[in-house]
């Protein structure tokens, strides 16, 4: 009886910690998604949670391993939002408007400069992205790519890999600061264009009819 009570308190003490630690996370993605990596600091992140420094050193060694456990943790959630959109999609090009609409969510509550202090200051960080970049992004889009060609909406002389890898590049290139000189549109709206100038590109007659057709029903959402 004792062990087992001995049992329920070590499990009760380690729920706790869990929580913490998860609330710790989450004050501190919403920092860093806010005013970007750098300018956030260790007593910024316990300022924002109303915690002593020192409570927070007990879960995270150093800002490095803070900032990978955050990124891991974004890209879950990330990975959860895109789980059965495959299934939800009526076809190719809803399946893109569904995870357009995801990434806009995204990207509309991030700041900037989040990508670049990740590959210039925390390289764990940045290579936890790297993976979620290559390996899932470009696989859901590679396999999107192969469903559009095969319904008839995607031109069949696209070659998957060199295009998913294309499509992956240029979300990154607007992270990197290549638009950063043009000042009469959002960061949003910079991605959405360059969304739009590639679908275009992939699209058959049969394919942008389609395409059109959707892109009303999104105007008529807002």
């Amino acid at each position: 009886m004792k062990s087992f009570l001995s049992f329920i308190k070590t499990a009760e003490k380690f729920e706790d910690c869990y929580k913490v630690k998860e609330k710790i996370i989450e004050g501190a993605e919403k920092l860093f998604f806010q005013y970007g990596v750098r300018s956030v600091s260790m007593d910024d992140v316990a300022r924002e949670l109303s915690m002593s420094k020192k409570t927070l050193y007990q879960y995270f060694t150093n800002k490095d391993e803070l900032v990978t456990e955050v990124a891991l943790f974004s890209i879950e959630k990330e990975k959860n939002q895109f789980d059965g959109l495959n299934e939800e999609a009526e076809n190719a090009i809803n399946e893109l408007f569904l995870i357009s609409a995801c990434i806009k969510e995204t990207v509309k509550n991030m700041n900037p400069s989040l990508i670049y202090d990740l590959r210039k200051y925390h390289p764990n960080g940045w290579e936890v992205f790297q993976n979620f970049k290559y390996e899932f992004i470009k696989g859901t889009v590679n396999e999107n790519l192969k469903r559009g060609k095969a319904e008839g909406f995607y031109r069949k002389e696209i070659h998957c890999d060199v295009i998913s890898t294309l499509r992956v590049e240029t979300i990154q290139m607007v992270f990197d600061g290549a638009f950063a000189n043009i000042q009469d549109i959002t960061f949003t709206d910079i991605q959405l264009q360059v969304f739009d100038h590639f679908v275009h590109g992939l699209l058959t007659e049969k394919g942008l009819k389609q395409y059109q057709l959707y892109q009303k029903r999104e105007e008529v959402k807002q």
